[in-house]
């Protein structure tokens, strides 16, 4: 908000922003989701924003946290396509950074084009309701978040740490901060604790499902059929991502990312490497692609989060897929970009 105050739908932008610098923490698009639900929806509508904006952006937003490091699905695909985490969360940054401008800009254009779409104040009253703070103490408030984020990223791409021991380096300085800043009780640890071990267990029981699913698909050699039909064809490598994103987009209005990553990318991985394709960028635009399903019904897994998590029984879901719509729409523009220029993702690999 100190930062873009002055600019039409400065909340909605800073919302992104924040969002974007929650991803690099928490790596999860469901607790952003949550998290921002309780903080920036309640300050957008008490500043005008519509109830469809107002969520929309969070929903929107929320979905950097798979695509910014450290991603749990950059990591789960990495597993399944045999990938470095290290590269893929190097080639999840400038499409991470590149997707939240685009947010940014695209709030910026509707706030002109459809301006009742976004409401918020005609006037920078919000300069009055919210005093400004210094420099100074924005700073202070950041140096936490900004020693999380090079301790976790800084170790992986440094060589000083695996992923693996990054995420307890990551979660080990969550917890001295917590200490130190006396706002973590015993009875929030627990809840941390068992949150967690709920999550590592679904992640590993996905992993283990994924290893069986691909001994099953190259024992009856349907990745072989597949690229041979493929190849049959003649589609090319970029015919071959039409089809592609049209496949993990559709999937992701009935089905949750994860699962379509675990069954999905075997399927594709042969023939995009047959075709000349980089395995790496091929996880990026797949991650991408079933993100956007996480803002289509009649899944929408951040919609429906952010509905269960929301305190306001005037939103409704409608209001809520209604304002993710065009987040969507700008996800698959970038999506197009990073297809057509695959130097965007690897760029820093």
């Amino acid at each position: 908000d100190q930062v873009f105050r002055r600019v039409r739908g400065g909340l909605g932008m800073a919302t992104v922003a924040a969002n974007a610098l929650f991803a690099s923490i928490t790596g999860s698009s469901i607790a952003s989701a949550s998290v921002f639900t309780r903080i920036a929806v309640p300050e957008m509508r008490r500043f005008g924003y519509t109830p469809q904006f107002s969520v929309g952006v969070v929903a929107g937003s929320s979905v950097l946290g798979m695509l910014i490091p450290p991603s749990a699905m950059l990591i789960i695909y990495a597993i399944v396509a045999e990938q470095s985490v290290g590269d893929m969360f190097m080639a999840g940054f400038i499409p991470g950074i590149l997707l939240a401008t685009a947010f940014g800009l695209g709030i910026l254009v509707m706030t002109y084009v459809s301006p009742k779409f976004i409401g918020g104040p005609t006037t920078l009253s919000e300069e009055d309701i919210s005093p400004a703070i210094s420099g100074w103490e924005i700073l202070k408030l950041l140096i936490p978040v900004a020693v999380l984020v090079v301790v976790v990223l800084g170790g992986i791409y440094s060589g000083w740490f695996s992923p693996e021991e990054a995420g307890a380096a990551g979660s080990a300085g969550a917890l001295l901060i917590g200490v130190i800043k006396r706002r973590l009780t015993w009875s929030a640890l627990w809840r941390v604790l068992v949150e967690t071990g709920h999550i590592t267990a679904a992640i590993l029981f996905l992993i283990i499902s994924a290893s069986m699913y691909s001994r099953m698909l190259g024992v009856a050699a349907l990745p072989t059929m597949f690229s041979e039909w493929l190849a049959h064809m003649n589609l090319g490598l970029t015919g071959m991502m039409v089809i592609y994103v049209i496949l993990m987009v559709a999937l992701g209005t009935i089905i949750e990312t994860a699962s379509i990553i675990l069954i999905v990318v075997p399927l594709f991985l042969s023939s995009v490497e047959a075709l000349g394709g980089d395995i790496v960028w091929f996880g990026i635009v797949t991650v991408i692609g079933a993100e956007i399903g996480l803002l289509t019904p009649p899944l929408g897994i951040s919609c429906f989060t952010i509905k269960s998590t929301i305190k306001d029984p005037s939103i409704t879901l409608r209001h809520i897929f209604s304002g993710a719509f065009p987040f969507a729409c700008i996800m698959l523009l970038v999506l197009i970009l990073i297809i057509a220029f695959p130097w965007l993702s690897l760029a820093l690999v």
